[in-house]
């Protein structure tokens, strides 16, 4: 028997598989996906790498196979879908096979299991107490006291032994040689939500909700498998119509996985969930530690679990019989990966619910355009949810033109409206929410005076400022020199955004010294479950207002939450990236979503320089088909995604002329390739950051209406950079429509 191995070596040249003998003594141990050790180059140097196929018959001479040295250590299998799956991600996002086997690898090694331990009384009541008086008449106290405690409670906690009771293990084995107890152990899984206490709430389904249910659910039974865009507004219950279809789902005998974009998100999500499924629900984050990690995908391989939510990297849990994918705020940019091979979550959850036989529900209540785009072209089906639960409304939105407040004489970052407001929330005992738009504020240079931002004339996207007083477009590398006052009215309030939440919390704390206040940002959850306590003590009423960056504003239901005050609306409108007016809308409608899902009603103030810009406007309203149409106008014209695809191609290196001359090489293949003049090249250009730790870096990108066009040119380029040495000491990756600039 021989086994087609990748090996683990990240090199292009040897992205492809090799031919090993299954020696006779792992023969009938190995599968698709174990991690193997093998003997590897001139050397035969130990190297690791996995499974990708078996067969009787190689085509290769016999004398140069080589055998297979063993399975290895500590080493976990991927199971062989999964292998499939990153052979799609590889031919589809680039980079090597070997990377794209790690990515779907959940957890990289085995554990340290860890054991619950007991201690059990083998005797009966009266030949126990017989045997206590033993003890007790020769003086072993120990012994004596361990055997009296089990007399009382025949089965206890090994720790509960030897730590109150001040028993050592060489007492209890003496006892257990003896015939007196058992020492017994058993597998214990680590649980990061079994002590969490959630509570079953009954629901009554709006006739939307039930619409939406019933139209799903019609498709499943009928073996029908889609992928569907269930658009609602911010409160209309689309977690409620995520855990019903998830529950009809599991009924069949299938399970579910839930992501969500945000470890912040998973606090209250969890709850939810865990209040309707139980011990059945479990969660894959950065927070956990490896051991619960690798716990968590024991309980999947064993049965224990039905339902896994996590952000992106839970899409790879090792279900047998995946039934669901549900992708809850499917619009986060943080779905698409930055680490080779460059995923987007979407598209690979819809290729892993193809192979498996699975549906894909996506949730938004701002849809990416992306999706939206494919509902109107048929591909993805849409659902509608127009309606918040219980009757609410929607807050009333207030637009606040801080240039208007500077010409009042008001230069803080609070107008005087939101203080107005903040004030009476405190009066009354109701809670305020807080979001700073930092998105994007170090690039773009803007006039406080008339709101006028600094563009780019062939791009449309801000100019980014530079050290040295240069202003660059980071698409196609347009320069020109920095300004000190504004083109426009000549004020010399022209710059870049400089507050931050901990600047913000000290202005809040000085205009209302009575409020209790939390802050909720990187540096306050550093430590692990930091998002979690920050939450909840808001939740439980332990603070007035609640600072914070985007992560306050995502999927969160305060219901005592009456206002949220948004303060630089446009600070992500201008940013260097031709995504910046959907991201603000986004954010922005997200952010008003907070306030008012509770009875008292709520309001939302946006401060903005440009309240005429059509994202503010149509956030301001809530009406994300207004914005669509819009924005869609502008992608349509400058030839950005989804109208057209784009493919950026990411070089790093350590000398900056051979760097430039290899990118202008890039580009002209590319040129010379297309031999039907349907990619269009931009740059190459320096991205914000043009160097890091010496290495330089340069972006190429290439635009075309069909996004086979590109993977064919992603292709070729492979072969041409494998081909030529003097790409050799250079860094090269792909990129397809990124959502981030290099």
């Amino acid at each position: 028997m021989f086994a087609d191995i990748i090996v683990d070596i990240t090199h292009e040249k040897l992205d492809r598989v090799f031919c090993y003998r299954i020696p006779e003594q792992l023969e009938g141990q190995l599968k698709v996906g174990t991690e193997v050790v093998v003997p590897f180059g001139r050397g035969n140097k130990e190297t690791r790498g996995y499974v990708t196929g078996l067969s009787g018959k190689t085509d290769y001479e016999l004398s140069r196979v080589k055998d297979i040295i063993r399975i290895a250590d500590e080493s976990v299998a991927i199971e062989s879908r999964l292998v499939a799956l990153a052979a799609w991600m590889h031919d589809h996002y680039g980079g090597t096979m070997i990377q794209a086997l790690k990515t779907v690898l959940p957890i990289k090694r085995k554990e340290q299991p860890r054991e619950k331990r007991r201690v059990r009384l083998l005797l009966g009541e009266e030949e126990g107490k017989k045997q206590l008086d033993v003890y007790l008449h020769k003086n072993q106290k120990a012994r004596a006291r361990l055997l009296a405690a089990l007399l009382d409670q025949p089965e206890q906690e090994y720790d509960l032994v030897t730590k109150k009771l001040n028993i050592t293990l060489t007492v209890i084995r003496a006892l257990e040689e003896q015939g007196i107890l058992a020492l017994e152990s058993e597998r214990e899984f680590r649980n990061p939500v079994r002590r969490r206490t959630g509570k079953r709430q009954e629901v009554e389904y709006t006739q939307e909700q039930r619409n939406v249910i019933e139209t799903f659910w019609g498709d499943y039974k009928a073996g029908i498998r889609r992928t569907y865009l269930l658009y609602g507004v911010t409160g209309s219950g689309k977690t409620e119509v995520y855990m019903e279809m998830i529950h009809r789902v599991l009924r069949e005998g299938r399970q579910a996985i839930v992501l969500i974009p945000e470890i912040a998100l998973t606090y209250q999500t969890v709850m939810r969930f865990y209040g309707r499924f139980g011990d059945r629900v479990s969660i894959l984050n950065s927070r956990l530690s490896q051991g619960e990690r690798y716990d968590q995908m024991e309980r999947v391989k064993a049965g224990e679990v039905d339902v896994m939510i996590g952000p992106r990297s839970a899409l790879f849990t090792p279900f047998a019989n995946l039934g669901l994918i549900v992708i809850d705020e499917e619009h986060e940019p943080t779905y698409k990966s930055e680490q080779v091979p460059r995923y987007h979550t979407r598209e690979t959850a819809i290729k892993r619910a193809e192979m498996e036989g699975a549906s894909v529900m996506l949730g938004s209540a701002t849809p990416s355009l992306e999706s939206f785009y494919r509902c109107r072209n048929k591909a993805y089906t849409l659902l509608e949810l127009k309606n918040r639960t219980k009757s609410l409304e929607l807050p009333d939105v207030y637009t606040i033109d801080m240039r208007e407040e500077l010409r009042a004489g008001n230069r803080s970052i609070l107008s005087d409206r939101l203080k107005e407001m903040t004030a009476a929330r405190l009066e009354r005992g109701e809670q305020t929410m807080l979001f700073l738009n930092r998105r994007g504020y170090a690039g773009f240079i803007s006039c406080r005076a008339c709101g006028y931002v600094v563009k780019c004339p062939h791009c449309d996207v801000s100019l980014s400022s530079h050290r040295g007083g240069r202003l660059v477009c980071h698409y196609c590398g347009h320069e020109e020199p920095a300004v000190s006052a504004c083109p426009s009215c000549g004020s010399t309030f022209i710059g870049g955004f400089r507050a931050g939440t901990q600047q913000i919390e000290d202005i809040v704390k000085k205009a209302f010294p009575q409020a209790r206040v939390l802050r909720m940002d990187m540096d306050t959850t550093r430590e692990k479950d930091g998002h979690e306590k920050i939450l909840e003590s808001f939740a439980d009423g332990d603070a007035d207002i609640l600072i914070g960056t985007q992560m306050i504003v995502k999927g969160h239901d305060f219901p005592n939450v009456t206002l949220v005050g948004i303060l630089a609306a446009d600070m992500s409108l201008y940013s260097n990236d031709y995504r910046a007016g959907e991201r603000t809308f986004q954010l922005l409608t997200q952010a008003a979503g907070r306030a008012g899902r509770g009875s008292g009603g709520g309001e939302v103030v946006i401060q903005t320089y440009s309240p005429d810009h059509y994202s503010i406007r149509m956030a301001a309203e809530q009406n994300y088909e207004g914005f669509y149409e819009a924005e869609m106008d502008y992608r349509e014209l400058m030839g950005y995604p989804p109208v057209e695809q784009l493919l950026a191609v990411l070089m790093t290196g350590p000398d900056e002329q051979l760097l430039e001359k290899a990118a202008g090489y890039l580009k002209e293949y590319v040129v010379r390739i297309d031999r039907t003049g349907r990619l269009q090249v931009i740059g190459p250009a320096s991205p914000y950051v043009g160097k890091v730790n010496d290495v330089y870096r340069r972006v190429l990108y290439i635009k075309s209406e069909e996004y086979r066009l590109l993977t064919e040119a992603k292709n070729r380029l492979e072969q041409y950079i494998e081909i030529n040495r003097g790409f050799q000491t250079m860094r090269i990756q792909f990129d397809f429509n990124p959502m981030n600039v290099f």
